[in-house]
């Protein structure tokens, strides 16, 4: 795994692998039930990478000492350790809390963090992160990655890879700043969920919208035991800054909120890049309990379809945002309901089965905290994303403006970007 820059420096380098398991032992009997919702994710991945700049703190951060408060972290999160199995009687897949543990990552940048941050390239934040997926021996197959990579300054990234048939991103988010808390000395929380269960009422409702179909999912061809969406077209990432100020342009006179407004903005821009091609419907993901339970592992977005009968290239930007506010349909329940609750089939595919908006900004995204050093940067992305693309909105790092990152095809990003810069100076 390395870095090209300027298609000759291999930047990051030297990658050895190792294991962290949890401190007691759990029990192969012990099973973390996936519910629908899991299931439905099971082919999308979080990949969220976190900067610290150079600081007596981070440099007097050796690895031992990072990874020392990771087996009491995976006592609590002991189902992140286990490993995919499937029913012997109906193959649906659940979780063995076997302790087969995390894996962890540590690399080496031949750059500055300056340096690094400075350079606007796509998708650049992949090489600070694991792109390893689930499968083809899931049995073997780490769910959570941690990569530690070492700038040349003394500036430290942390990539957090995480399968998002685990949990949503407020999950996510919870439990990789459990163990920084544990890292900065705070005791391990002494009640907590254990792990999360399918409500019986809750699947009865699912079951009975099985036969309606959802436009915010699509059924793909069974991956067996390679859990990644398959997706044809290159996908490539870039990361755009909304300042407060260009948000206080947007928003003028709108009763829309930040999220619908730069919702409504790549919609809009994005229908003129794909002139000729069908863009009248996008899929709205939102966090549904963003302040959750230490331990729990749940995917509870609220998934909701907008539908228009008209090109969103044709609608006042304010009016396109209040469509978003006030016409999407609730489809949370019929995508559970496309998921089999005996077997878990078939596959299924959300972010990118229509142009995707995920709300994160209610996510702890710089939560996590290094002996009291916040991080200076935080991207998240996801892999696994269909064609048609997604796009994730969160705010800044000083908790102002917002930080959208977009997953489309290379050439439609070069011409979101050139359309972004020349009306509005977003770049």
């Amino acid at each position: 795994m390395v870095v090209l820059v300027n298609g000759e420096s291999k930047a990051v380098y030297g990658h050895t692998l190792s294991t962290v398991v949890p401190a007691s032992v759990t029990g192969e009997t012990v099973a973390h039930e996936l519910t629908n919702m899991d299931l439905a994710m099971k082919l999308h991945y979080l990949r969220g990478v976190y900067y610290f700049r150079q600081s007596e703190i981070i440099n007097g951060l050796a690895i031992l000492s990072m990874k020392e408060p990771m087996f009491p972290w995976l006592d609590v999160y002991f189902a992140v350790s286990g490993r995919i199995w499937r029913s012997s009687e109906t193959e649906r897949p659940f979780v063995k809390c076997n302790d087969c543990g995390v894996r962890i990552i540590e690399a080496k940048c031949s750059k500055t963090i300056e340096e690094w941050l400075e350079v606007s390239e796509l998708s650049q934040w992949r090489y600070l992160v694991s792109d390893n997926v689930l499968g083809p021996d899931l049995h073997f197959s780490p769910m959570v990655y941690i990569q530690f990579t070492r700038f040349r300054c003394g500036g430290m990234a942390i990539g957090f890879s995480w399968a998002h048939v685990l949990g949503d991103a407020a999950s996510a988010t919870n439990c990789i700043n459990l163990w920084g808390k544990l890292l900065g000395g705070s005791p391990p929380p002494k009640s907590y969920t254990l792990h999360n269960t399918q409500k019986k009422s809750e699947k009865a409702a699912r079951d009975s919208l099985a036969s309606t179909k959802p436009l915010s999912a699509k059924l793909v061809d069974s991956v067996g035991d390679s859990w990644l969406s398959p997706n044809n077209c290159k996908m490539e990432t870039y990361s755009f800054q909304i300042t407060d100020a260009m948000l206080k342009y947007l928003m003028q006179s709108s009763q829309a909120t930040p999220f619908e407004m730069i919702s409504a903005l790549v919609w809009q821009n994005l229908a003129k890049v794909r002139e000729g091609k069908e863009l009248k419907t996008v899929t709205i993901c939102r966090s549904d309990h963003p302040l959750r339970g230490i331990g729990n592992l749940s995917n509870e977005q609220k998934i909701s379809s907008v539908a228009l009968d008209y090109s969103a290239a044709d609608v006042e930007l304010s009016e396109l945002a209040m469509l978003i506010a006030k016409e999407g349909t609730d489809e949370t329940k019929m995508v559970e309901g496309l998921v089999d609750k005996d077997t878990g089939k078939p596959d299924v595919v959300v972010y990118g089965a229509n142009l995707t908006f995920v709300d994160m900004q209610g996510i702890d995204l710089y939560g996590l905290e290094l002996k009291g050093e916040k991080p200076v940067h935080v991207e998240y992305s996801i892999d696994g994303v269909g064609r048609e693309g997604a796009v994730l909105v969160h705010q800044g790092g000083d908790g102002k403006g917002r930080i959208l990152m977009v997953i489309l095809p290379e050439d439609e990003i070069t011409q979101l970007r050139e359309m972004l810069q020349s009306a509005f100076g977003i770049a």
